[in-house]
């Protein structure tokens, strides 16, 4: 799943990293900055997160609750 931000110039995607399996954290939060060196976030053009499945589901509802909150302001 590919997620593209701040204009297009940082995709992140997100993946279950099958050659990583044997390790407990083996999703993979990746960050790719097409942009000018100076206006980059991170240091490399390409950042790799590795997660446990618990700390992606922390993510994910933190998200999740986000959006809720989002939605309940906007009415």
């Amino acid at each position: 799943m590919a997620i593209t931000l701040l204009d297009g110039s940082l995709k992140l995607e997100v993946f279950y990293d099958c050659k990583d399996s044997q390790f407990e954290d083996h999703i993979c939060l990746k960050i790719v900055e097409d942009c000018p060196e100076d206006e980059k976030i991170f240091y490399a053009g390409e950042t790799n997160i590795y997660l446990t499945a618990e700390q992606a589901k922390q993510i994910s509802d933190a998200l999740l609750k986000a959006v809720d909150q989002s939605a309940r302001q906007a009415k």
